[in-house]
């Protein structure tokens, strides 16, 4: 290893001339390390030829059948898209309905107001008393005619028994067992 880089130091310790500004040299002459008195003369560089790349020879697959469950599937898709602009359509128009009617009903809201605002002022009392009294089919009341009720007293129930009350008690029992059967069967119809 050290004769190495004893012929590095060697060859590079050398000076060696310049001659002129290399820029314009002629081509590359120098004098020999040895020397020998021989112009080296640059040779033209060979260029290799590249070889064309040679594809290796495959065996293409001749065209098959189209696969039934392909042509199967994009129909599915295909039928599924239209399903779906279709669906997606309704929907609009459905839409567009509902807000109409939403609009009609808001208008119908605000004239059932209306009409119940006439019809209570239909029925006023003063105005119907002042139509009956006009043609002479009603009269007032007069004091004769007037009757008064006390209900100061307290309320009292007599209950008037017969004779046989132990039949008709098992005959009112009865009865309102059917009556209570015949609404049960009456609510289910």
């Amino acid at each position: 290893m050290a004769s190495a880089t004893a012929r590095k130091r060697t060859r590079y310790a050398e000076t060696r001339g310049t001659y002129g500004n290399l820029a314009y040299a002629e081509p590359a002459v120098r004098p020999l390390e040895r020397g020998g008195s021989e112009v080296l003369r640059p040779q033209p560089k060979v260029r290799t030829r590249e070889r064309a790349a040679v594809r290796p020879k495959v065996r293409v697959r001749e065209a098959g059948q189209i696969s039934v469950f392909a042509v199967v599937g994009f129909l599915a898709v295909g039928v599924f898209a239209v399903l779906l602009m279709l669906s997606t359509v309704q929907l609009t128009r459905v839409s567009d309905e509902m807000i109409s009617l939403k609009s009609q009903l808001s208008n119908l809201q605000s004239e059932e107001k209306k009409l119940m605002a006439q019809y209570e002022l239909a029925y006023d009392l003063s105005t119907i008393e002042q139509k009956v009294t006009s043609d002479g089919s009603m009269v007032k009341p007069q004091s004769s005619q007037i009757y008064t009720l006390d209900l100061s007293e307290e309320d009292s129930v007599v209950h008037y028994s017969r004779e046989n009350g132990g039949a008709e008690t098992v005959d009112s029992l009865i009865s309102s067992l059917k009556s209570l059967l015949d609404g049960a069967l009456s609510y289910f119809r």
